[in-house]
């Protein structure tokens, strides 16, 4: 496993150990770095690479390490390499689309302490947290919640209550969300940009609530993934742009490519029902029923109105199924 290399938080952006009331050297010790590596031919491997960094943080004493579902998922390689250099194997045991949390077990003995889970609902915007990569305080960011709204991401992804901070850190992936009791209430997801006028340009992080993880969590260690029906998967990837839904690819072998939906065109209805947003689009496919459901959608196309039936799939049946350690 490669180094993740000499980069260091400014010192000024750094959390100070006595500016907390419990053991920040301690807690930051249980996020790990993380590297996955996807087989060529995985359904993912062609928007998220084969080769994934990231970190992810230890919540069970036996190794279970919670990380951000990207990084891992058709993953037939995971490695985790806690702060003592020790590069521990890792097997890729979870991943929830909904939520986008992956569970990761470690093969062998991390020897580091969980980290307890908070309630992310507690959280108010302006509050301070540190959002902590692998490394210690050179690789946190004292940071403050600054939003939390609704995000919905173009590869059919929503959550209703996502948590927004800066300043951004600058590598974000599975990293770990604490607040001032030391626990952990989120993970780290992405990267954004956003716009207070048209001259400021301001970064900011998108993490994952952890209280969406608890629902979940008994399914994914018994089964790997939730044990309630799949939401409908189409396979399109989609962008607001002047106040239109527009198709920017569909994914190889979706239940989209197969219907010929197509780049550029402009989504307008759902089962008749007009969409404006992405929040809009996904709502209302989801709540046509389960994944295999019909989905009816009406497109605009080189200036003509068309009308496509998606016969829906369930997203986890196009993934590579990694081997089993």
């Amino acid at each position: 496993m490669p180094s993740s290399g000499d980069w260091k938080i400014p010192p000024a952006a750094q959390p100070k150990a006595e500016g907390y009331k419990f053991d920040l050297d301690r807690t930051l010790g249980s996020v790990v770095a993380l590297r996955a590596e996807v087989p060529a031919h995985a359904t993912t491997a062609e928007t998220l690479g084969t080769e994934r960094a990231g970190h992810g943080v230890v919540i069970r004493d036996s190794g279970l390490v919670l990380t951000i579902g990207y990084l891992i998922t058709e993953a037939e390689t995971v490695w985790l390499r806690p702060a003592d250099g020790r590069v521990v194997p890792g097997h890729a045991l979870a991943y929830d689309h909904e939520t986008g949390f992956g569970l990761v077990q470690a093969l062998a003995r991390l020897d580091l302490p969980a980290v307890p889970l908070g309630r992310s609902a507690d959280l108010l915007v302006g509050e301070h947290v540190v959002l902590a990569a692998a490394g210690g305080r050179q690789r946190a960011v004292a940071a403050r919640i600054v939003a939390r709204q609704e995000f919905a991401g173009y590869w059919e992804y929503l959550l209703e209550d996502a948590l927004f901070t800066a300043p951004a850190h600058p590598n974000w992936g599975g990293t770990a969300l604490i607040n001032a009791a030391g626990e952990l209430v989120g993970i780290g997801s992405l990267h954004l940009e956003q716009r207070r006028d048209p001259e400021t340009v301001f970064h900011v992080n998108l993490v994952v609530p952890i209280d969406l993880l608890p629902p979940v969590l008994d399914d994914l260690l018994a089964h790997g993934r939730p044990t309630r029906p799949p939401r409908p998967w189409l396979g399109l990837y989609a962008t607001e742009l002047e106040d239109r839904l527009v198709v920017v690819g569909v994914a190889r072998g979706s239940p989209a490519q197969r219907a010929d939906l197509r780049p550029g065109d402009v989504l307008l209805n759902v089962a008749d029902t007009p969409v404006a947003s992405l929040a809009e689009l996904f709502r209302h496919v989801w709540a046509l029923g389960p994944a295999g459901v019909e989905v009816p959608l009406t497109v605009m196309r080189d200036g003509r109105m068309l009308a496509l039936r998606i016969t829906s799939g369930d997203r986890m049946r196009f993934l590579h199924t990694p081997r089993m350690h």
